[in-house]
């Protein structure tokens, strides 16, 4: 990592100040001391899971799409400075993975020693002052993150890819809870002391006092569940919480007046523990801490109003606190900054933060409704753009590349009632090619069958835009990228029937528990994750979903081949990484898992299209293994997905779905009624 310029106290303001203040009429420097009292606020910016949206375009449209894309959250960031002078710009992490620009740049068309991803090239532009390392950062593996870092890895068998240092990212990376299993220390730096001058107002006058800021970088253990095959025995993590408490009094010793956590965490009730994934609730409540920055939700904290993202006890959405400890988090891709105002009293020797006077925000990319009902965001910042052109044409240029054809249109706008035409090309992918691999390599699990299970990774999370849809026609690897988002790679796990039933019932958190007598609207999906509904999509294997039935008893008819599924049978499942080892089932833990392909789902979903050529809703898009059990509510049965997905219905032969006539939601999502009656 290259240094940077420093920017501690000097005699008098530097770089924009002095023009400031004499705009202002006032005089500034240095202040050799100041009367115990004196206050004077320090802001902190915050951005969060850009997963590498340097451009408001979506590759897998191929499409200009303005709610989202660090060239806009830019334009945030520079307003906030000019109403903020002296802020601080922090990233948290989910930075360089996410887009067909950053795989290119990472796996496609290697990026050239010395080069930075167009990420960290765009974010540089604005000259952030520190970062940390999200789950996703690990994702292209050791040596590469090593490259961007700038040759600072040191891990057991790490083969660099430059022989020499590159420039590193053009600010501090920390994290603190990560070590290097070779020489038992972070494999980072943990933390940064931040030397900066705050502006302090006494008589009439502008004068600055230095102040030091701690920046510590803390990030999800569940790296090494999912990504196993490049960090086992190459680092080990520790808890947010135990590391929160062992360094923030290091930071305070070493001079730190202000503390700061960078959490790639959300916040949950889920018990603390040393690998418990979103633990802000708990880093909140760890003494000396005074602001905190979240991410890795892809929610929005603070988020006042009748519906927040995040209000669990603790956090207050008005002011932006959690245990009074002033906290934001941003949103994902670009779609919103965190700032977080510190009001600083001097008590005659050093800064304090007076929490109560303190408070944290969320600014969107959203500025209102246009004259044609849709909504408004900030413009775009044209310094951005140019410096990664030719890196976006020739991410155009790579996912435009023909695979096959398809007779029907591909889509997971209905995947939460039952639609597979979306998911069944993906398991028949996976499913193909464990089975070759079984066949050729593991003759141990021969006589086992193979299945395979997938969800519908995109399920409206961030409104009607976010569904996979790739159209009838000509099918390009930008179609891939749609049906399969990430770049997991295909494991394999051996599990009993009766695992698999539990692997269900999990999976069917999905949704609510249905009153069947009761009369008033019930939302049928709940805020289990979409990408964590795993189904299968094969006429072999068949059931059907009680929503009536309280979690763990709403697995119906499970059968195979026309019988019911044995409890003791063996039965192997193509999955991906993260399912194999994010413990679904108590046995996903890793122990299940029979072989560790090097393979990405998306590239074999692309071998398997291009061998296949013609789709046919018939043969890719059409097998539905599971069914909600039938039964008549009182009261209508409600779900949201896109406008006019009741249309998609007819084409995927479901049954049940009609359009309601309410208004479309915050997001634009439409409202729909499902009669579990007449599902099919």
């Amino acid at each position: 990592m290259r240094p940077r310029p420093s920017r501690a106290a000097s005699a008098c303001p530097v770089s924009a100040l002095p023009l400031l203040i004499a705009t202002l009429g006032l005089t500034a420097c240095a202040s050799p001391g100041l009367p115990s009292g004196a206050s004077a606020q320090l802001t902190l910016l915050e951005t969060s899971d850009l997963h590498a949206n340097v451009l408001s375009y979506d590759y897998f449209k191929l499409a200009v799409d303005p709610s989202y894309g660090f060239e806009r959250t830019a334009t945030l960031i520079r307003q906030a400075r000019s109403e903020f002078p002296g802020a601080l710009l922090l990233d948290n992490g989910d930075t360089i993975q996410g887009t067909a620009l950053a795989d290119v740049e990472a796996t496609v068309k290697p990026l050239p020693c010395g080069q930075m991803p167009s990420i960290y090239r765009a974010m540089d532009t604005l000259k952030y002052d520190a970062g940390t390392l999200g789950n996703h950062e690990f994702n292209y593996g050791l040596p590469y993150l090593d490259q961007i870092l700038g040759n600072v890895l040191d891990t057991e068998g790490l083969q660099r890819r430059c022989a020499t240092a590159g420039p590193g990212v053009g600010f501090p990376v920390v994290l603190g809870n990560v070590y290097s299993s070779k020489t038992k220390q972070p494999l980072v730096a943990p933390y940064t002391l931040l030397k900066r001058t705050v502006a302090v107002q006494i008589n009439g006058q502008t004068v600055h006092k230095p102040i030091t800021v701690g920046v510590l970088g803390l990030t999800t253990p569940g790296i090494l569940n999912w990504d196993k095959r490049y960090l086992e025995g190459k680092v080990y993590t520790a808890g947010a919480v135990e590391t929160a408490r062992a360094l923030i009094p290091k930071m305070r010793s070493e001079g730190a007046d202000v503390v700061v956590a960078l959490l790639h965490g959300g916040a949950s009730t889920q018990p603390d523990g040393p690998t418990v994934e979103n633990p802000g609730l708990y880093v909140a409540q760890v003494p000396g801490l005074d602001a905190l920055f979240m991410g890795h939700q892809h929610l929005q904290f603070p988020k006042a109003g009748d519906k927040p993202d995040l209000a669990l006890p603790g956090m207050d959405n008005v002011r932006g606190t959690i245990h009074g400890v002033p906290a934001a988090m941003p949103l994902s891709w670009g779609k919103g900054l965190g700032l977080v105002h510190l009001a600083l009293r001097w008590d005659g020797q050093r800064w304090q933060v007076d929490k109560d006077a303190s408070r944290a925000e969320v600014r969107t990319l959203r500025t209102g409704t246009g004259a044609n009902g849709k909504p408004t965001f900030v413009a775009a910042d044209p310094s951005i753009a140019p410096g990664v052109q030719a890196q976006h044409e020739a991410t155009i240029a790579y996912v435009k590349a023909p695979i096959g054809r398809s007779d029907f249109r591909m889509s997971t706008q209905l995947a939460d009632v039952g639609d597979p035409s979306a998911i069944q090309i993906v398991n028949q992918a996976q499913q193909a090619y464990v089975a070759d691999y079984i066949k050729a390599s593991l003759p141990q699990y021969a006589s086992l069958p193979v299945l395979s299970v997938s969800a519908p990774f995109k399920s409206g999370f961030q409104g009607p835009d976010d569904y996979t849809s790739v159209a009838a026609g000509d099918l390009a690897i930008y179609s891939a990228a749609d049906l399969y988002l990430y770049p997991n790679t295909v494991y394999a796990v051996k599990v009993s029937g009766a695992q698999i039933k539990a692997w269900l019932e999990s999976t069917a958190k999905r949704f609510n528990r249905i009153d069947p007598a009761k009369k008033d609207d019930q939302w049928l999906v709940s805020t289990f994750p979409g990408y964590n509904f795993d189904v299968f999509t094969t006429p072999d294997v068949q059931y059907q979903i009680d929503v009536t039935q309280p979690e763990g008893e709403r697995i119906r008819a499970l059968s195979y081949k026309g019988a019911p599924m044995d409890p003791a049978a063996q039965f192997i499942i193509a999955t991906n990484n993260y399912r194999a080892t994010t413990k679904m089932i108590p046995e996903l833990d890793g122990r299940a898992t029979i072989w560790e392909s090097p393979d990405t789902n998306r590239d074999v979903l692309i071998a398997y299209v291009k061998k296949t050529g013609q789709l046919t809703r018939q043969a890719n898009g059409s097998a539905r293994s599971w069914r909600f059990t039938p039964m008549t509510t009182a009261g209508r049965v409600l779900f949201k997905s896109a406008p006019g997905a009741d249309a998609l219905a007819q084409a995927a032969g479901l049954g049940g779905i009609t359009a309601t006539d309410a208004a479309a939601d915050e997001k634009g999502m439409a409202t729909f009624a499902l009669s579990l009656k007449d599902s099919r």
